[in-house]
């Protein structure tokens, strides 16, 4: 066949890395003359460059390019929050080249364009592997799924400059909690606000006997802890050491909660090893079923009460040393499960995400490591 001497047609859409070079003459002497004006009339193109990507039902995958299975896994865990992605989609866009290669979010934005507009059924993630790389996250490295999340996140975080759009991320994924502390001699309560991206949950109880739901991880999260002997705190009013109640209590829950399996630890400077033994988790968790009262002591009670769905697992089967990530994550348009394993992706069933409670015996199988929940009654709005 020839080519076409013809010129080609151009797309009604314009590609995202096409918006650095579209200002015309006109519009440069217009961002100098009234920036507010054009930075809207920017934004608006930002929108139609990215307003389609959920047009496409169809699952993407990404391809390992340097034992990136757990940044892969990841990736997809945040693409396929909806609430996310708008956040993304209204950053604002860098005009340099040298911090468009540096930044985390347009980086996604693209990989993000690419996974939602292209035809193919998988994507090199290689100019985000890239952008990532100078700010210190390497390929050819095993990373535990948990640390590089808040890398990652707070990567995301930290460079996007609209401040509001920064503060709807923080609200978006963050955990607001209360630690306290009671002198169990004079019964002086201190108090100390504080926040997590993420809870991390014992796979064993105080007496180190295995927890094997979720829902007694949690527990066990939450109860108080008698703080004795060695472990004594130094009282202000008392001024001594005394035994002390030391316990969290929940204020906010946000919309995305995420939780980390404690499976991975290590003994008195031991190799760290896995720990693969059973732990169930539902498919909707009601925290007024398993904290107290005193435990959820919302800030804000109009938001709605602790009731979650579960949108993602991110399952690590292998060893603690040599091992490898894939996503299990809930698709709300189709009300499917898909499993996002690298460049495969595919529709499987609750049965087979629930073969990710885990197996005693079975040291190197697949076990849930994070778990995504959606707050259940902002689950459909979006």
């Amino acid at each position: 066949m020839g080519q076409g001497l013809g010129r080609p047609e151009r797309s009604k859409f314009v590609r995202l890395e096409e918006y650095q070079t579209i200002m015309t003459v006109e519009e440069e002497e217009e961002e100098t003359q009234h920036p507010a004006d054009a930075s809207e009339k920017h934004s608006q193109k930002l929108k139609s460059i990215c307003g389609l990507a959920d047009l496409k039902n169809e699952a993407v995958g990404l391809y390992n390019i340097g034992l990136s299975c757990c940044l892969n896994s990841l990736l997809q865990v945040f693409f396929m929050n909806r609430h996310f992605t708008a956040i993304l989609r209204r950053i604002k866009v860098p005009f340099d080249a040298v911090d468009q290669k540096q930044s985390v979010p347009y980086q996604m934005l693209l990989l993000l364009e690419a996974m939602q507009r292209g035809k193919q059924k998988s994507v090199h993630p290689v100019a985000l592997a890239r952008c990532l790389s100078n700010h210190g996250v390497k390929l050819f490295v095993l990373y535990d799924a948990s640390q590089l999340y808040l890398i990652f996140w707070n990567l995301i975080k930290s460079q996007i400059t609209n401040l509001d759009l920064a503060e709807n991320l923080t609200e978006l994924y963050t955990i607001r909690l209360q630690e306290y502390l009671v002198c169990q001699k004079c019964l002086l309560e201190t108090k100390k606000n504080s926040s997590m991206l993420m809870l991390p949950l014992p796979m064993f109880n105080h007496d180190s006997q295995r927890v094997w739901t979720l829902e007694d991880s949690l527990h066990c999260f939450f109860t108080p802890e008698h703080l004795t002997g060695d472990n004594m705190c130094h009282c202000e009013r008392c001024d001594k050491e005394t035994t002390c109640l030391q316990g969290v209590k929940v204020t906010r829950l946000p919309q995305t909660l995420t939780l980390h399996l404690k499976r991975f630890c290590s003994r008195h400077g031991n190799a760290t090893r896995k720990i693969s033994h059973y732990l169930s988790f539902p498919q909707t968790l009601d925290f007024s079923q398993i904290l107290m009262p005193e435990q959820y002591q919302a800030d804000f009670p109009e938001e709605g009460t602790g009731l979650y769905d579960l949108f993602a697992v991110v399952a690590h089967s292998g060893s603690a040393s040599c091992g490898h990530y894939c996503a299990y994550i809930w698709s709300l348009p189709e009300h499917k499960w898909y499993c996002f394993n690298d460049s495969s992706v595919c529709q499987v069933a609750w049965d087979d995400v629930k073969s990710t409670f885990g197996h005693t015996g079975l040291h190197w199988s697949e076990t849930a490591y994070l778990l995504v929940y959606r707050k259940k009654e902002s689950a459909t709005a979006v």
